[in-house]
């Protein structure tokens, strides 16, 4: 399979820079993957997309502020920018560091609050850094660091972006980059939704930066996924595993609730637990827990965009950006989303 045949044409001026007025407010594209057939709702509305017995599985991850400034000892400048935390290790992160000459291991930069960070090794493209001198990271973190919006969208953060680039279910920290297309979702229309008798049931997966991250072979058969680490609760794969033997759907909100589902039932059998996805879902995929996905539109040629296409169809799924190009929907993170089922 090739690159090449994941691409669309967008114009620029529909990739959204800021959110709706309203959470709710976006639109709706609705695709039946079995015929093709392609409609328009709101988001508002999207309750009346669910049946009743169906699950809906979210995304609780919380975005971290994740982009930090500070000096080396020398004084120059650098910006780090952290992307997952070392497992069993005291605040150590992978990250991603801007400076006007690389740091090499021992190199010290300076943060805010007399907060310092080592840089420990260099290891495939990000560093290892150790942060020193603060009792509650986290709480330093959210004061010293900005909301790392995602690279096309052309401005810096604002004070809207602390609340809006956040799901309103976001509960455990260390996500990087916010799942999308639960940005759409209000306490209202989760009311509504379980009103309908329809179950809701939580996983986490830290998005990372790889989300953003082209593609850079054009044979996909040689690019390698990145890794995100995710948890499913016990409770969650048992609602799976009523909702599937009473003849339910599984819905996922989001390809990030996907790729854990699809992840952690690799095996057959959806398993409970803790590990790293690295699944690179392409056409001819067969899915094992997912029936139908809300999500936001993707990058052309992204990995994301692939998976939608597998889930789909390669060609039902162009079509259906076509359409959405054509009806002048938004795209991306703050843009507009699709319900496909």
């Amino acid at each position: 399979m090739r690159l090449s045949d994941f691409d669309y044409e967008l114009p620029p001026e529909l990739i959204a820079q800021h959110p709706a007025s309203r959470r709710d407010a976006s639109r709706l594209l609705t695709l039946d993957r079995a015929t093709g057939s392609v409609g328009e709702s709101t988001v508002a509305a999207i309750a009346a997309q669910f049946r009743p017995g169906d699950l809906l599985v979210l995304n609780d991850t919380r975005v971290i502020p994740a982009r930090l400034k500070g000096h080396k000892e020398t004084g120059g400048a650098v910006e780090v920018f952290l992307v997952r935390r070392v497992p069993g290790a005291d605040e150590v992160w992978s990250c991603l560091i801007k400076a006007s000459k690389t740091p090499g291991a021992g190199t010290r930069i300076m943060l805010p609050a007399a907060v310092t960070a080592t840089v420990l090794a260099r290891e495939e493209g990000e560093w290892r850094v150790r942060f020193e001198g603060s009792d509650d990271f986290m709480g330093w973190l959210e004061q010293a660091g900005s909301m790392p919006l995602p690279p096309y969208i052309k401005r810096a953060p604002e004070g809207e972006d602390l609340e809006r680039y956040q799901t309103v279910f976001a509960r455990e920290k260390g996500a990087v980059a916010a799942p999308t297309a639960g940005l759409h979702f209000t306490p209202e229309i989760l009311a509504e939704i379980r009103g309908r008798g329809v179950e809701i049931a939580p996983l986490t997966l830290h998005v990372g930066l790889g989300t953003f991250m082209p593609v850079r072979v054009e044979d996909l058969s040689q690019h390698t996924m990145h890794r995100e680490l995710y948890r499913i609760p016990h409770q969650t794969a048992q609602a799976i595993r009523r909702t599937k033997e009473a003849g339910g759907r599984v819905i996922a909100l989001g390809t990030t609730s996907m790729r854990a589902l699809e992840h952690a039932a690799a095996s057959g059998e959806l398993e409970a637990g803790e590990r790293e996805a690295d699944i690179f879902i392409l056409p001819g995929y067969r899915f094992r827990v997912v029936d139908a996905l809300i999500t936001n539109f993707h990058l052309p040629k992204s990995t994301l965009f692939m998976l939608v296409c597998a889930f789909a169809g390669k060609e039902i799924m162009l079509d259906a950006y076509r359409e959405a190009v054509k009806r002048r929907f938004r795209f991306f993170s703050y843009g507009d989303a699709m319900f496909i089922a």
